[in-house]
């Protein structure tokens, strides 16, 4: 196992430091456009700017790597997210930061995509899940450190924007030396809703519904914090409570669902997660502790759920259709999560910043809601179920797979 891990090092350095970056601009980018005085739902607006641009990414980057090849690429693209993140301090006005935000997801689209099939391509069906999950260990640890960074200097200044831009060019460094050996070209799943619907309702309405409420917590949660009291010290604290939340509490359901129905873990999971929704709603401004608790409870119930949604999908793939399967899933996730972003700004500016949180219970309700109906419509037959993985927290560049090499 060790001399697996060690063969992809560089790629997980590489990859700490790309994801530290990202988490560190998405939420600096939430606290200061509320200081600059942007709407609310202007500042969902960007969240949805950004995975517009993920997605698109995910469709054309493909084509790209197999032009020019996995390190070129991943140079080219690091150099557009390192200047995007610049150019925020420049223009600081609504329509040039949803460009940059698109463009930035365009380009962390591209970047993930090149570490994930280099990583997937070092592993084995013996070590898959072990390597996954390192890498999915490496995917939570850098975004909680880049949070904590938004407390090293005021979000006011750009001193910030430029650490931003130093993280994202410094991951350029262990791709560029690697000695590993560059993967098998990609090329883009598809997206068939109905098809996707026929083989897993709950697997299909759990990818987009939980792209509509984490895409708002992601986004505006930052902006919640702020606008109940507290400051941007804290707003680094809670966003990283509630991925560390999501880190301890992974495994536990991964495994539970395992051994039973899948959708008995999502109706748990999606009860319990929008109940810590309305604690959050109804306490965070009581106190710190009430702020930190509820959203370590929160963050560690609802961000597997897609993971589990996912899984269990698979469980009723055709054989030779799981990697398509999946595909389509993220796909669709991705486009919930465009929509979820500027729905819940849009649920807070309208009403009130605890309608945030408010908007993800209604949302987790009604995944709990249609499970329970397709439990009772559809009793579960599987006998066979294939074994969870951790999914990461981003996890829309799981879009393509390997072009298939001709058997002989």
């Amino acid at each position: 196992m060790f001399r697996s891990i060690s063969s992809i090092g560089s790629l997980l350095i590489a990859a700490a430091i790309l994801y530290a970056g990202n988490g560190l601009q998405s939420t600096l980018l939430a606290v200061r456009a509320d200081l600059e005085g942007f709407p609310t739902a202007v500042i969902g607006g960007l969240t949805s700017a950004y995975y517009a641009g993920f997605i698109l990414g995910c469709r054309f980057v493909p084509g790209m790597i197999k032009n020019v090849g996995h390190i070129r690429a991943f140079v080219a693209l690091a150099s557009i997210a390192s200047s995007s993140a610049l150019a925020h301090v420049l223009f600081v006005e609504p329509i040039p930061w949803a460009l940059l935000r698109f463009v930035t997801g365009f380009s962390f689209a591209g970047l993930t995509m090149v570490l994930e099939s280099w990583i997937n391509e070092r592993a084995t069906n013996a070590n898959r899940g072990k390597i996954l999950s390192v890498y999915r260990m490496v995917d939570l640890g850098s975004v909680t450190i880049g949070n904590l960074l938004l407390a090293v200097s005021a979000p006011s200044g750009f001193k910030l924007f430029i650490l931003v831009s130093i993280l994202i060019s410094i991951a350029l460094v262990p791709v560029a030396l690697t000695r590993t050996s560059s993967p098998a070209p990609l090329e883009t799943a598809k997206l068939d809703i109905r098809e996707l619907y026929r083989v897993s309702p709950v697997g299909a309405v759990g990818a987009f519904l939980t792209g509509l409420a984490n895409a708002a917590f992601w986004g505006m949660a930052p902006v919640f914090v702020q606008k109940v009291g507290y400051g941007s010290a804290m707003v680094a604290v809670f966003m990283s409570t509630a991925i560390i939340g999501a880190g301890l509490f992974q495994f536990p359901m991964g495994t539970l669902s395992d051994k039973i129905d899948r959708r008995y873990v999502i109706i748990g999971g999606s009860v319990a997660g929008a109940v810590a929704a309305i604690l959050l709603a109804s306490f965070a401004g009581v106190s710190q502790s009430a702020l930190l608790i509820f959203g370590f409870f929160f963050g560690g119930l609802i961000i597997p759920t897609f993971g589990i949604c996912a899984a269990h999908a698979n469980d009723h793939a055709a054989v030779g259709k799981a990697v398509a399967t999946s595909g389509g899933l993220l796909l669709l996730h991705g486009l919930g999560s465009v929509f979820g972003g500027l729905a819940g700004a849009v649920a807070m500016s309208v009403l009130h910043p605890a309608a945030l949180f408010w908007y993800v219970a209604a949302i987790y309700l009604v995944l709990a809601v249609f499970s329970i109906l397709r439990v009772g419509l559809n009793p579960s037959t599987i006998t066979r179920k294939m074994p969870y993985i951790p999914v990461p927290k981003s996890p829309f560049t799981r879009v393509y797979r390997k072009l298939a090499k001709p058997k002989v």
